[in-house]
């Protein structure tokens, strides 16, 4: 699993992990929030990009992205439902990880790219539940900028 970042170039998991952990040592008392959030574009296949982003609050962030294709999704619902298990289990792996090193009481936020407007209002409270259920907040339009602004933007 590669990451990518604008700072640091090509990571791997455990590389991207240490420089998370190495931007929150930086200034340990500040206020961190992790952000995962999901975005895809549909072309002759799915791209989806998977942004992991570490907010320092009220002082900006790092961000890491990992980008992976897949056969073309036309359904909606069907990209939004692989859109979250992807941020899961991004979540899922960073949450262990920062267990095992003593981080455990970091903020995870799934950031979903779904909102009350368009097209995916129906399938809002879907993917909300399966984050809730997984003990994640879950973060929707028009405040879900980890999926709708930062995952968007590599996702092109």
């Amino acid at each position: 699993m590669d990451f990518h970042s604008p700072t640091y170039g090509k990571l791997s998991f455990r590389q991207m992990f240490g420089s998370l952990v190495g931007y929150m040592s930086e200034e340990p008392d500040q206020q961190y929030h992790l952000i995962i959030g999901t975005d895809s574009l549909l072309s002759d296949r799915t791209c989806f990009v998977t942004a992991v982003i570490v907010h320092r609050v009220g002082h900006g962030g790092r961000y890491f992205y990992r980008k992976m294709f897949n056969r073309k999704m036309e359904s909606l619902r069907q990209r939004i439902l692989f859109e979250t298990s992807l941020s899961l289990e991004t979540a899922g792996l960073l949450s262990a990880e920062l267990s095992r090193n003593g981080h455990s009481e970091l903020p995870v936020e799934i950031h979903l790219d779904v909102g009350p407007n368009g097209d995916t209002k129906r399938i809002i409270r879907e993917v909300v539940g399966m984050v809730t259920g997984s003990g994640y907040l879950a973060v929707t339009k028009p405040d879900a900028y980890g999926a709708s602004k930062v995952a968007d933007k590599h996702s092109k």
